[in-house]
C-alpha cells in the first residue's frame, strides 16, 4: 500500500497525471530552459575568449609594434573573437584610404576614422548582447507562465474535489502538488536566465568600455601621426 503512495506521488507520476495544459506549460518552460542554458554556455564562452583576445591584442598593439605591420598580421591572420581587432582593422583601414586620396584635410581624415571605429564597435556590440533579450525575457516571464500552470493545476483539483464525496487531504494532495511543479519550473528557467542576463550585461558593457578607450587611444595616436607628416 505505502509503495503505491510512492509511486503515485513521484515526480514524473505527477508530471504525466497533470492535465494537458499543465503538462504544455511544463514543456514550454524546459525548453526555455535548457535554451536558455546553452546559450549561457555559448555567451560565457564567446565573452572569455573576447577577453583574452583583447588582452593579447593590447599587448601587441602597445608593444611598439609598426601600425602597417600590425594590420598586415591581423588582415591575414584575423581573430574572429578579437572585437578590438576588428576596430583597429577598421580604423587603420580608413586611415590609410583617406590618406592616399590628395588634399583630404586631417580632420576630414580622423573624422572618417572615428567614424569608421564606431561602425566597427556598434557591430561589436550587437554580437556581444545578440542573446541577451532572450535571457532576460525567459528571466522575467517564466514565473508568470509557470504560475499560469499552477492557477490552472489547482483549479482542475478543486474541481475535481468538488465532485467527489468524500474530501480528504490524499485526494487533494496529488492535484496540488502537480501543480506546484510548474511553477518550480517556471523558477528553474527563470533564475539562472536572470543571473546570467546580469553577468552578460556587465561584461558586455566593460567590454564595449575598453573598445571605445582603445578607439580613443589609437584616433590620438592616429591624429599626431597625420598633424606631423602634414607639417
Amino acid at each position: 500500500m505505502e509503495a503505491n503512495v510512492v509511486d503515485h506521488t513521484s515526480m514524473w507520476s505527477l508530471v504525466s497525471n497533470a492535465s494537458i495544459l499543465v503538462q504544455l506549460v511544463m514543456l514550454i518552460l524546459v525548453a526555455a530552459s535548457v535554451t536558455s542554458w546553452i546559450m549561457i554556455f555559448q555567451r560565457s564562452t564567446m565573452l572569455r575568449a573576447g577577453r583574452r583576445a583583447l588582452d593579447s591584442f593590447e599587448e601587441r598593439f602597445w608593444s611598439g609594434i609598426d601600425l602597417s605591420k600590425l594590420y598586415r598580421q591581423a588582415g591575414s591572420n584575423p581573430d574572429p573573437d578579437s572585437g578590438v581587432e576588428q576596430v583597429f582593422r577598421a580604423g587603420f583601414k580608413e586611415f590609410s584610404r583617406l590618406r592616399q586620396q590628395p588634399g583630404v584635410d586631417p580632420d576630414a581624415v580622423m573624422e572618417g576614422v572615428g567614424r569608421a571605429m564606431r561602425v566597427a564597435i556598434s557591430r561589436e556590440e550587437e554580437k556581444l548582447e545578440q542573446s541577451l533579450p532572450f535571457l532576460a525575457t525567459v528571466g522575467s516571464t517564466s514565473p508568470y507562465i509557470g504560475l499560469f500552470g499552477t492557477v490552472w493545476g489547482i483549479m482542475n483539483s478543486f474541481r475535481g474535489l468538488a465532485s467527489a464525496q468524500q474530501a480528504t487531504l490524499a485526494t487533494v494532495a496529488p492535484g496540488i502538488a502537480e501543480a506546484l511543479i510548474a511553477t518550480a519550473i517556471g523558477l528553474f528557467a527563470a533564475i539562472p536566465a536572470v543571473i546570467a542576463y546580469n553577468r552578460f550585461a556587465a561584461r558586455s558593457e566593460t567590454l564595449i568600455g575598453r573598445y571605445y578607450t582603445f578607439a580613443d587611444e589609437f584616433q590620438a595616436i592616429l591624429h599626431r601621426k597625420v598633424h606631423t607628416s602634414e607639417e
